[in-house]
């Protein structure tokens, strides 16, 4: 590769400064900086990086997110492995699930989370709770006691419960709703697929 090629993709990956340094001289957030550049030497139409996020700071996790999403702005598509699943929610327009080699689950990553909210449990509070397990059942909801006046419900989000509750004349305590993750849609997979083997 001419020296032009390598000096704009140490500019691209920011690390001009650093160019004279050997590799055991930098960090790992550089050596993870020049790790991609090598990677876009010869200018693949498919970026492929394991753990691209492992050991950076939160400035360079933040940089890698505008850098991988300017590859795929130039049309290269870019495939990320990662266990850092709040990490690649943010940044992944598919998300792919393997399992002992395979592929078991590909979707788009607003599908994923859609399937993730379907799984989500809304923890209650409130008097009454026979008169709500019911109206819940009869709407593809489950409701369980957890002990007192608290319960959770799976297969309604917190909207759904609370309007239920409002026409049922039952007041509401409490009422908390995790956000759908994609570490959700991960285990729904996961265990969908331990209770096939």
């Amino acid at each position: 590769m001419p020296d032009a090629r390598i000096d704009e993709l140490l500019e691209t990956v920011g690390l001009s400064d650093a160019a004279r340094l050997k590799l055991s001289e930098l960090s790992l957030g550089m050596a993870q900086r020049a790790g991609m550049a090598q990677a876009l030497l010869g200018d693949p139409p498919v970026l492929i990086l394991d753990e691209p996020a492992h050991g950076l700071d939160p400035h360079a996790i933040r940089w890698l997110r505008g850098f991988l999403r300017d590859q795929c702005a130039q049309g290269r598509a870019v495939l990320v492995s990662s266990h850092l699943l709040a990490e690649m929610e943010q940044l992944a327009d598919q998300a792919v699930v393997l399992s002992r080699g395979r592929v078991t689950a590909c979707v788009p990553m607003p599908e994923a989370l859609k399937r993730a909210a379907a799984q989500r449990v809304v923890i209650i509070e409130a008097p009454r709770l026979h008169v709500l397990q019911p109206l819940v059942a009869e709407h593809g909801g489950r409701l369980e006691h957890t002990g007192g006046h608290s319960a959770t419900v799976t297969g309604l989000d917190r909207i759904q419960i609370g309007t239920l509750a409002l026409k049922a004349g039952v007041p509401l305590y409490g009422l908390h709703e995790e956000k759908p993750s994609l570490e959700d849609f991960y285990l729904g997979v996961a265990e969908e697929e331990f209770k096939i083997s």
